[in-house]
């Protein structure tokens, strides 16, 4: 099976394992001492002999925090196909993200194509585009969409992703007064940049209060929490590591 022939969107994460495993992507991988590890055949196998063909990433509806990476990885070598799943972003597993970046990945950018949201039981309307060749965000517009919708006002906090490609993804956030997001880090560098509101940002070396106009860039695996000391709203951009 060509990666090319791979689609973009199978559904949800569940759906999208069932339907690469119908085109032969039958082994289910996770980490073991740094290898591959297949409980179908029982040994470990080196990362570099296999190559990612397709990432698949999936989102919680209202929460930054649920949010998993599906890989379809194949080796010629060991003439197998399976699947690797991992959290991203601030969900992500360490040890999970450094062996994948021992993974072998295709060069070819060719096929690049243009990426939309699709719908959801939360978000009926789908079609919105989240990756191109140049993006157009209307940040107010998303605030008014975050607001108006149910789960913000059903509980402390509210999100939307307004770009996601295979290196960058950016997420606007929006937090009720007092609701805070629990310590947690992040596998790669991120920026929080306030667009409403003041939130305190916090690390086990200091605390940093960010207003509206104002932000602050994060190295990779600083453990983190934020707190909205008014409702806020702020741009988390994190650069992902495939």
């Amino acid at each position: 099976m060509n990666k090319l022939n791979l689609k973009e969107s199978y559904g949800t994460l569940s759906e999208t394992i069932n339907g690469l495993i119908k085109l032969g992507y039958t082994h289910d991988f996770n980490i073991q001492d740094n290898c591959l590890f297949c409980n179908q055949i029982n040994e470990p196998l080196s990362p570099e002999n296999f190559y990612i063909d397709k990432v698949y990433r999936f989102e919680g509806a209202s929460n930054p925090e649920d949010q998993s990476i599906l890989y379809a990885i194949s080796s010629t070598k060991f003439k197998m196909k399976g699947t690797l799943v991992n959290g991203y972003g601030i969900s992500a597993d360490d040890a999970t993200s450094i062996l994948i970046e021992k993974l072998q990945t295709h060069s070819d950018n060719s096929n690049f194509k243009e990426k939309s949201n699709d719908a959801t039981p939360q978000r009926l309307e789908g079609n919105r585009v989240l990756d191109a060749n140049l993006v157009e965000m209307d940040l107010n517009k998303f605030i008014d969409q975050i607001k108006n919708e149910e789960t913000w006002a059903n509980s402390g906090r509210n999100s939307v992703t307004v770009f996601k490609s295979e290196t960058m993804r950016i997420v606007l956030l929006g937090l009720h007064k007092n609701t805070e997001i629990k310590p947690h880090k992040a596998n790669s560098v991120i920026s929080v940049q306030v667009l409403e509101g003041k939130i305190n940002f916090i690390t086990e070396e200091q605390t940093t209060t960010i207003e509206k106009g104002q932000m602050i860039a994060l190295h990779a695996n600083i453990v983190h929490s934020v707190v909205a000391l008014q409702e806020s709203f702020f741009l988390l951009t994190l650069s992902l590591k495939n």
